[in-house]
């Protein structure tokens, strides 16, 4: 899969921010921007020689101390268990506990080395600086860990939307075969009884179709001239079993765009199972199936129309919907809204208009 820089960056910082391989680098890029944040205030240039960096070590280790606190017990203990009143007095309970051991720390230990000579104002901006900067650090761990967990939710959230479409997707697909398997079987059985010899033919034709099945239809994609050899097979397998019955399909785009084209497979076999089913006529006259196939900006247009008698009633209404209902259900879920389905049921003509992005 190709991504634009915009958006390859949009998921590598959110790669970064939850995956578990980035954690070492993450922690580093975290104390060595809270260190350097920290080397930039004033709090510590009140004492004499190296007593600066003591100074400074032991503030930014009192303070990575309440971060991580409130990163690792106090967040997923109390605010993601909605407790955040709990939460909201923990976390005041730890900053006023933490500045208060850092102010004992400096006055204690670093007190001998303060200068002397350094205004007492200095000493309360450092104080008051540090304040002002706790605060906003240990808020930003708390977002970056509400980020984690909302990035996280969303990812099991998708995982399983896209768990139960394939699933719905495959229990479509196993209904459809079987229902146009039926069908064939009960074709090939009227033939036993007519003309076994054109039976023989036909029991070698489904043997291609399930060929097919086996290895076109547990594909994702297949290519669009696949598809369209499989229905011309089934058409030519239809006009073997009955007389008075013509098809076409006519393909309105070049070579080259057909052969690199892929759709869903099985995607038309229902519309055309219908349409040959329509067609039927007792009376013994003329029947035809006709298919148009074209790619216009990206769009596939799949036209099929059939003849119909509307003195000829299909016998089986139970299960006459079952293929339109399945394939219409996953052409829903395969294109959203993307897709445009019009079925116009006419006295003598039966059209269904499918148009598919490409």
């Amino acid at each position: 899969m190709k991504y634009s820089p915009w958006k390859f960056k949009e998921t590598f910082v959110m790669d970064f921010l939850v995956e578990r391989k980035y954690r070492f680098r993450r922690h580093l890029l975290f104390l060595i921007f809270f260190f350097l944040l920290l080397y930039s205030s004033r709090f510590w240039q009140p004492y004499s020689g190296t007593v600066q960096f003591y100074v400074l070590f032991f503030v930014y280790m009192a303070l990575i101390v309440m971060v991580y606190i409130n990163t690792y017990i106090l967040v997923p203990r109390f605010f993601f268990k909605t407790r955040y009143l709990s939460y909201l007095v923990l976390l005041v309970v730890l900053g006023v506990v933490g500045l208060n051991i850092i102010g004992y720390g400096l006055r204690t230990l670093f007190a001998d080395f303060r200068i002397d000579n350094i205004h007492r104002e200095n000493e309360k901006g450092g104080i008051y600086e540090g304040v002002l900067m706790c605060i906003p650090i240990i808020l930003t761990t708390t977002t970056i860990k509400l980020l984690q967990k909302w990035i996280n939710d969303n990812k099991r959230i998708n995982e399983l939307s896209n768990l139960t479409l394939n699933m719905e997707l495959n229990e479509l697909r196993n209904q459809i075969n079987p229902h146009f398997l039926f069908n064939m079987l009960n074709n090939v059985k009227a033939l036993i009884r007519t003309d076994p010899a054109k039976a023989s033919v036909v029991i070698v034709k489904l043997s291609e179709f399930l060929r097919y099945q086996l290895y076109e239809n547990s594909e994702e994609k297949t290519l669009l001239t696949s598809e369209i050899d499989f229905l011309s097979n089934f058409l030519n397998l239809e006009k073997i079993r009955r007389e008075h019955f013509s098809f076409e399909i006519h393909t309105e785009a070049d070579k080259r765009t057909i052969n690199t084209t892929f759709i869903p497979p099985n995607l038309f076999t229902t519309f055309v199972e219908n349409a040959v089913k329509h067609s039927v006529d007792i009376s013994g006259k003329e029947s035809y199936v006709k298919i148009e196939i074209r790619i216009e900006d990206k769009l596939l247009h799949f036209i099929c129309v059939n003849s119909r008698n509307p003195d000829y009633i299909i016998s089986d209404k139970k299960n006459s919907g079952l293929g339109l209902a399945n394939i219409t259900r996953r052409l829903e879920l395969l294109y959203n809204d993307t897709f445009e389905l019009n079925i116009n049921s006419e006295q003598k003509e039966y059209t269904v208009n499918l148009i598919i992005p490409v």
